[in-house]
């Protein structure tokens, strides 16, 4: 194989003539001083004296005769033009890293002016007719108040001035609670605490300034029961009355609810939100006597005892609604 260097010359050819008819011997030169007479042809196997012909040196320049080129100056050279090979390779790969390092160099600066203008942005913004930048709308750092607690404004009256009424607290003419419908009788408002009470009831309202009692009767199922919601001047005057709590709530007849709960045993249950405590007297609509197996009577009063809840805590919460929407405007 070649890697670009000369080709190797080939022996130059002897030239002469033989003797007609006589085949060229096997190569042996004749015994030295053997000589051939004038005209006289050669013996067999031996070729016929000639003198080689000059021929050109196929390498300018080398040393040697013209039938053996130089070999050492052939190998110096091919071992000169191997040396320019390499250096030429080797000034590449330097050209070659030192553009990869200026291309690297160059990312890291960009990356580094990029970082640098993240931390330290340029003023964005419009500009005016005289070329300065408007500043950007800015926005507060303080984060916007939480909205309104609805037990804040049935506990404090400064806050609860929404009106309040019988009908309001109690509305339309029937009342669900989990598809358990009851229907609604009569319905009344006194200020008056002590006489819509029964056994010691009364006495524990005013101590803790009971202002006025809203009732209520529902029935269902020959079950009546009487729910009352006392409201107090503040949430601690509330809580006191529902912890003293003793007798209850009297029973409100009418709109086709006969007397109840008297001379008889009924269930009683108190309890207390914000500055309204309310109260439940059930039991059966003939006088029955309620016992503990009477799970209708306790179901009733579980039931009314929640929809009163539900109701007081309603009002809290339109109120802080209202005043939400007050604020954004």
């Amino acid at each position: 194989m070649s890697f670009g260097g000369p080709q190797w010359p080939q022996e130059p050819q002897q030239q002469g003539q033989q003797g007609y008819g006589q085949q060229p011997g096997y190569g042996y030169p004749p015994p030295q001083g053997q000589g051939q007479g004038q005209g006289q042809q050669p013996g067999y196997g031996y070729p016929q004296p000639h003198q080689p012909q000059q021929q050109p040196n196929p390498f300018p320049g080398a040393q040697g005769s013209t039938d053996t080129p130089d070999w050492g100056a052939l190998a110096d050279a091919s071992a000169s033009r191997g040396r320019r090979k390499r250096l030429l390779l080797i000034a590449g790969g330097v050209l070659a890293t030192v553009a990869v390092g200026a291309i690297v160099a160059t990312a890291v600066v960009s990356t580094n002016k990029k970082n640098d203008e993240a931390k330290n942005p340029v003023p964005t913004g419009t500009v005016s007719p005289t070329g300065t930048p408007t500043p950007e709308p800015t926005f507060s750092s303080v984060a916007p108040p939480p909205p309104p607690n609805p037990k804040d404004y049935i506990s404090d009256p400064k806050k609860d001035k929404a009106p309040l009424s019988a009908e309001g607290l109690f509305p339309g003419k029937k009342m669900s609670m989990n598809g358990r419908a009851y229907k609604k009788g009569a319905t009344s408002a006194t200020t008056n605490c002590v006489a819509v009470t029964q056994g010691g009831l009364g006495s524990v309202l005013k101590r803790n300034g009971c202002e006025r009692v809203l009732r209520a009767t529902y029935v269902k199922d020959g079950v009546a029961i009487t729910v009352g919601v006392a409201v107090f001047p503040s949430e601690a005057a509330a809580q006191k009355a529902k912890d003293q709590a003793t007798g209850g709530v009297a029973p409100l007849t009418g709109a086709g609810v006969g007397d109840f709960c008297h001379a008889t045993v009924c269930l009683r249950r108190s309890n207390a939100i914000g500055r309204y405590a309310y109260f439940t007297q059930a039991g059966f609509a003939n006088g029955k006597k309620v016992t503990k197996a009477d799970e209708p009577v306790f179901q009733a009063s579980d039931d009314l005892g929640t929809f009163a809840f539900n109701q007081i805590y309603a009002r809290g919460r339109a109120q802080a609604s209202a005043a939400a929407a007050d604020s954004g405007e």
